[in-house]
């Protein structure tokens, strides 16, 4: 009876020790948030992965499943399908025009600000010089929607660019066409063809910020109308994570290691990237700039046919408060 007893009892202590540690893991259990980014590698755009590989996101209790697009324009198609949770690195015209025919996203954070990083080039032999005129040629932008394209069409209103808007898709992609004979002027970012054109094999021709969208918010992160209702502390946590990265990009010594580690590029190019491309300001996710210019724009370069009300504009933007440590 004893013997039997110490087994009934050994038996319910391993049951309740299996118990115990299937609530741990629960309590442990990191919530999952699919983020969809464009353009693998830009500084601006690698927030959701430096906040993954550096331990951030599991400070939040999040675990990132990130997804790379070829632009904002399929990006935000996966938001507004709700294929992801968040998305990272969406032309503000785009989301703006998707939100003025009913699409159901929404704005958490500012992305980035200003269009410094996104550069125009020419193979150096092809004899182009500038950016304006080029009328018979075509011009590279990424996807439809996307800031390049926006960039492309203030180079046209702007700085009188005749060249025809092509859609390329990536950097790499893009570069393969430019140097093939494809497209006649490209359009990158850094780190991206930065070799290329210290060795003098392409030439840049213009920046974003040569145009008036130096200071304007040109790209933003958005999840849906379904993810902000069903996520939305899940979101909350991102955002502040996100906060918390862009602090980490700019002032430890070991984000370096971790940009060039995940593209297999030298810290000092990595180094270079971040400090001749993006100020900080550039990137912080609370303030989008320019919104009174932004809205005229949308309709000038036909993403919207009416100016966005203030209360649209309040009901687009929706940037979850900073949660207090």
């Amino acid at each position: 009876m004893v013997s039997k007893f110490r087994r009934m009892m050994t038996a319910t202590g391993a049951l309740l020790v299996c118990a115990q540690v299937t609530a741990a893991g629960a309590a442990l259990a990191q919530d999952k948030l699919k983020v969809a980014a464009g353009q693998r590698g830009n500084w601006d755009s690698a927030v959701p992965e430096i906040m993954q590989r550096s331990g951030i996101a599991k400070k939040y209790n999040l675990d990132l499943e990130i997804l790379y697009t070829q632009g904002s324009g399929e990006t935000q198609q996966a938001v507004i399908s709700s294929a992801v949770d968040v998305g990272v690195a969406i032309g503000t015209l785009g989301a703006i025009g998707a939100y003025s025919k009913g699409a159901p996203i929404r704005i958490i954070g500012a992305q980035s600000t200003g269009a410094g990083d996104l550069y125009w080039y020419a193979k150096a032999d092809s004899g182009i010089t500038s950016i304006a005129g080029n009328a018979g040629k075509t011009i590279a932008y990424s996807t439809n929607g996307s800031s390049t394209q926006t960039v492309v069409k203030a180079f046209t209103e702007e700085l009188g660019t005749k060249a025809t808007p092509t859609a390329t898709g990536s950097p790499t992609a893009t570069l393969t066409q430019v140097m093939s004979g494809q497209v006649d002027i490209g359009w990158s970012a850094p780190p991206h063809g930065l070799e290329l054109m210290d060795q003098g094999k392409i030439k840049k021709l213009a920046t974003g910020n040569d145009t008036s969208l130096k200071d304007q918010t040109v790209r933003i992160t958005a999840t849906s109308v379904d993810v902000m209702t069903k996520k939305r502390d899940q979101i909350n946590r991102f955002m502040q994570a996100y906060r918390d990265t862009v602090d980490y990009m700019y002032t430890s010594p070991e984000v370096m290691k971790v940009y060039s580690d995940w593209l297999q590029i030298s810290p000092a190019l990595a180094q270079r990237t971040r400090d001749d491309f993006f100020l900080r300001p550039s990137i912080e996710p609370d303030n989008m700039k320019g919104l009174d210019k932004i809205v005229q724009d949308a309709v000038t370069f036909k993403f919207a046919t009416a100016v966005l009300t203030k209360e649209q504009l309040a009901d687009l933007i929706q940037i979850p408060a900073p949660i207090k440590k």
